[in-house]
C-alpha cells in the first residue's frame, strides 16, 4: 500500500491519515478510490470483497448506476429544500411510497438523517401518543449514540460506559439469546429462554406496565451479535404490548430494506408494530432515516414539536426512490434469501468439527459466526482474540468483515443484496482459509 496516494483530481498527495481522530475505531487503513457492486477498489487497483456493506448500508451495492443517475439528476436541480419551508417532488413521492410498504396501517412517515435520530423520533412519538414516560428496551440491543439512544443501548459497554448519567425511565428486558441461554444452548425453534417471565418480573419490580409508552426491539439483534430470536418471540411480544396498551417499536435500522430476506424483518413473523424505525439501506449510502407509524399515532405530534434542518433531504429522497426501484426490479429481497441460505449452509459445513465455532446463525444476508474457547467453562466462553484473528486473516485475503457481540466474539457477514453465487462461494473459500490460518480448533486439538 502506498502511504500517500495521489488524488485522481490532481490535488497532490492526500493528507496523513492522522487528520482523522482516533475516536473512529478502525478495522482497516485502506484508502478507497471507488466501489462497484460488492467490491471496493483502492487507488492502486486492489479489489476487496466488501461484506460489510458500510455496516449494512449499501444494500444495492456500491454506486449502483440507477441510484447514481438519480442522485446526479437531482443534484443538478436542487440540493436542499428544507421541509418546514417547501415541498419537493422526491420527498412527496417518497412519503407516499413509504406509507405503502407495509400491510395494515394506514401508515405515515417522518424523515430524518440518521438511525439514532429516527429512534429519538420514535421515543418522542411514543411518549406523546400515550402520555406515558417509560421505555423498555432489550439487552444486547443497539439503538444509537445520542444521549437518549445510548440509554436504550445495551450491546456493549463502550457505547455508553463513559457517558453516564444518561436519560432515565429506560428499562432493559431479557432477549431470547438461545445460544447463550443459562440452561444451555438450544435451537431457537424449541426456545426455552425465560424472556417472558423476566419481562413480567420487570413489570413487578421496576415499572408499572401502564407507565410504559413503548417497547423498542430489533427484530434481529445487530451490534449485540446478530441474534435471531425464536419464532414465537415477536408475536408474543406483540400480544403483551397490546394487553398493556404499550406501543411496539421495531428498530429496523439494520434489518430493513431486504436485509433479512423480507423488506422488513417483522414480516417473517407477520407482526405489525405501531412504529418502525428505518435508516441504513434506505438510500444506498446517502444520509436518510425515518419512522413509519400508524397515522393516528403519527398525527399526535403537533406542528413544530419535532423536526430537523436536513431531514428528508431532496437528493437523499431521490436516492431512496431509486433504491426502492432497484430492490423491486432486481428482486433483491429474494436474492437476499437465496444467497443467505447459500452462505449459512456453507458456513455450517466449514464449522463442522470446529469446536471453536460455537454457533452459525442468520436470517437472509445478516449472518454470524460466534467464536468460543471450547476447553473452558461449559464450552461457550467467548473468544474475541480468535475472532480478531479470523477477521484479519480474511482481510489479508481481501475479504472485509466486521465483528459484533457484547464480548466482540462474533464475526458478522453483511453482503450487499446484489451479491452473486460466485461471490458467496469466493467468500466461503476465503473464510475456510482464514479459519485454518487463525487456528480455529477442532474437537481434538
Amino acid at each position: 500500500m502506498v502511504d500517500t496516494p495521489v488524488s485522481p483530481a490532481g490535488a497532490g498527495p492526500l493528507p496523513d491519515r492522522s487528520v482523522v481522530p482516533p475516536v473512529w475505531g478502525r478495522i482497516t487503513n485502506l484508502v478507497v478510490d471507488h466501489g462497484e457492486g460488492s467490491w471496493l477498489v483502492t487507488p492502486e487497483g486492489e479489489r476487496y470483497l466488501d461484506y460489510t456493506s458500510g455496516i449494512g448500508v449499501t444494500n444495492t451495492g456500491h454506486a449502483h448506476p440507477r441510484v447514481v443517475a438519480a442522485v446526479q439528476a437531482q443534484a443538478a436541480r436542487l440540493l436542499h429544500g428544507q421541509q418546514n419551508i417547501v415541498y419537493h417532488e422526491p420527498g412527496l413521492r417518497l412519503y407516499d411510497r413509504l406509507a405503502r410498504l407495509l400491510p395494515g396501517g394506514p401508515w405515515g412517515a417522518f424523515l430524518s438523517n440518521s438511525g439514532a435520530e429516527a429512534v429519538e423520533a420514535a421515543v418522542k412519538l411514543a411518549r406523546v401518543a400515550t402520555g406515558r414516560p417509560a421505555i423498555v428496551a432489550f439487552r444486547y440491543g443497539f439503538h444509537g449514540r445520542t444521549a437518549q439512544t445510548m440509554a436504550l443501548t445495551a450491546a456493549k459497554d463502550v457505547y455508553r460506559g463513559a457517558f453516564e448519567p444518561l436519560p432515565g425511565s429506560v428499562y432493559h428486558a431479557s432477549y431470547p439469546y438461545c445460544y447463550r441461554a443459562p440452561g444451555g444452548a438450544h435451537d431457537p425453534a424449541a426456545c426455552t429462554c425465560d424472556w417472558e417471565a423476566q419481562l413480567e418480573l420487570l413489570f413487578h419490580q421496576l415499572v408499572y406496565p401502564d407507565k410504559v409508552a413503548g417497547i423498542i426491539v430489533e427484530p434481529v439483534i445487530g451490534e449485540g451479535g446478530y441474534i435471531v430470536p425464536s419464532p414465537t418471540f415477536l408475536p408474543r411480544l406483540r400480544e403483551i404490548t397490546r394487553q398493556h396498551g404499550i406501543l411496539l417499536i421495531a428498530d429496523e435500522v439494520q434489518t430493513g430494506f431486504g436485509r433479512t430476506g423480507e423488506l422488513f424483518a417483522v414480516r417473517h413473523w407477520d407482526v405489525e408494530p405501531d412504529i418502525v424505525v428505518m435508516a441504513k439501506g434506505i438510500a444506498s449510502g446517502l444520509p436518510l432515516s425515518g419512522i413509519l407509524a400508524r397515522r393516528d399515532i403519527l398525527d399526535r405530534l403537533r406542528p413544530g414539536s419535532h423536526g430537523g434542518t436536513y431531514g428528508g433531504n431532496v437528493v437523499a429522497c431521490a436516492a431512496a426512490l431509486a433504491t426502492l426501484d432497484v430492490i423491486e426490479d432486481e428482486d433483491l429481497v429474494a436474492n437476499a434469501r437465496e444467497r443467505g441460505r447459500q452462505l449459512v449452509h456453507g458456513l455450517r459445513r466449514l464449522a463442522a468439527g470446529r469446536a471453536s465455532v460455537g454457533d452459525v446463525r442468520g436470517l437472509g444476508l445478516m449472518v454470524a459466526l460466534e467464536f468460543v474457547k471450547p476447553g473452558e467453562g461449559d464450552g461457550r466462553m467467548p473468544d474475541p482474540e480468535l475472532t480478531k484473528r479470523v477477521q484479519q486473516a480474511c482481510f489479508d485475503r481481501r475479504l472485509l468483515l466486521l465483528t459484533a457481540g457484547t464480548y466482540v466474539n462474533v464475526i458478522r457477514i453483511i453482503p450487499p443484496l446484489v451479491t452473486t453465487v460466485e461471490e458467496v462461494d469466493s467468500a466461503l473459500s476465503i473464510i475456510a482459509q482464514a479459519l485454518d490460518a487463525a487456528g480455529a480448533q477442532g474437537p481434538t486439538e
